[in-house]
């Protein structure tokens, strides 16, 4: 269960961070909406992961995916310029639609799930009573994790920037591991 809550933490950056766009109220139904959705990725996951174990360049893949969503933060945080009448205006980014936050929780979830349903499935073996206590925790830590972070973020926007860095970390290091293991197995053959 440590495992699993550890590695949840960034999932809850991402959560919070894609829900920080949303007016106050539509927040909380988005994150329970990616919280549900995760709940969902994690179980499928979980019942596949000794054959997820076998595919090689799935944290590649993962990686890249995460970078999307990485971008797709990065477009909404930096302020928008445009040229009016010879001068130069900065605005906001237009407000995120329900559909989008909830888009960006689902696709960087099932990125970054993978991980945490592997490292808790790795420990908690053929038990799977831990398995799933360990899971039904990450999420409801997640859920709390997220609401707070998105709370954080809709009144200290300059803490995005740095959730940001930390997702971008996350995209890198594992197109990173999913690089080496996919030419690590190239090379074998």
């Amino acid at each position: 269960m440590v495992i699993d809550v550890v590695l949840a933490g960034d999932n809850a950056i991402v959560v919070g961070m894609a829900a920080a766009g949303l007016p106050a109220e539509q927040r909380r139904k988005v994150i329970l909406l990616g919280i549900a959705a995760a709940t969902v990725l994690r179980i499928a996951f979980a019942a596949v992961a000794v054959s997820l174990l076998a595919i090689i360049g799935l944290t590649l893949a993962g990686g890249v995916l995460l970078l999307w969503v990485a971008w797709k933060l990065y477009r909404e945080l930096r302020p928008q310029t445009g040229i009016h009448d010879g001068t130069v205006e900065s605005r906001a980014s237009p407000p995120k639609s329900f559909g989008q936050a909830a888009l960006q929780i689902a696709v960087a979830d099932l990125s970054m799930s993978l991980d945490n349903v592997l490292a808790v499935a790795g420990t908690a073996r053929d038990n799977y009573l831990v398995l799933a206590a360990g899971l039904a925790l990450s999420v409801a830590l997640m859920g709390f994790a997220s609401n707070l972070v998105a709370r954080l973020l809709a009144r200290y926007r300059w803490i995005a920037w740095i959730g940001l860095a930390i997702v971008t970390v996350v995209a890198l290091r594992m197109i990173y591991e999913g690089g080496t293991e996919v030419l690590h197995h190239t090379v074998e053959r």
